[in-house]
């Protein structure tokens, strides 16, 4: 069965950006939640456990159509959140290194107009869902929002970052004011972690 995964820090490691019980909720409740509702989906197919998230969500047509959609739901919670965890750390921010540095320069002209542009896509998305930093199946680098819990996996597009603008992701703390739980995010990306994500795509 599948199982949370451990946070990469402790529950008040992302203060004062992101409030420790705004991460117990988050991380021990509603990621909980995704597992175990993708538990609840394999149920009756034990098979598929041994299965990867990234296999559920690149080759969704492989599952049962009975369980596919709430699979998906599940395995697409625990995937984002999972991937979300990794791309953040205290004393996190500043501005990307090395390779992933050059690349976003590439496309955006600068760091600056890629966070202005990242930053409002991210307020953009309407109702839940995320904004992400990919690499499209065609090579190229690209911004790109989902809803609720999907993943970019699923349309052949591969993270390097990731940012939760579901309201259960903010509002106990910046109540409305997603734009400025947006702005504060910054403070605490983890760019050495997203140039790995970039350097395991592209390598």
């Amino acid at each position: 069965m599948f199982k949370l995964r451990p946070l990469p820090y402790a529950l008040d490691a992302l203060e004062p950006y992101i409030s420790a019980r705004v991460m117990e909720i988050h991380y021990e409740k509603l990621h909980q939640g995704y597992v175990n509702r993708l538990n609840k989906a394999l149920e009756n197919h034990p098979e598929l456990y041994k299965e990867s998230l990234e296999w559920f969500l690149a080759a969704p047509d492989n599952l049962p159509e009975s369980i596919r959609t709430a699979v998906m739901r599940g395995a697409g919670g625990d995937y984002n959140h999972s991937f979300f965890w990794e791309v953040m750390k205290k004393g996190g921010g500043g501005e990307p290194n090395g390779e992933l540095a050059i690349v976003i320069k590439k496309y955006f002209g600068s760091f600056e107009a890629f966070k202005e542009q990242f930053s409002a896509m991210a307020n953009g998305v309407f109702g839940s869902g995320w904004a992400w930093l990919c690499l499209n199946k065609h090579g190229d680098l690209e911004l790109r929002e989902s809803d609720d819990q999907d993943a970019p996996l699923t349309q052949g597009s591969q993270e390097i970052l990731g940012l939760d603008v579901w309201e259960h992701a903010y509002f106990l703390q910046y109540e409305n004011r997603r734009a400025e739980y947006v702005e504060n995010w910054w403070n605490i990306v983890n760019w050495d972690r997203a140039e790995e994500n970039y350097r395991m795509i592209v390598e």
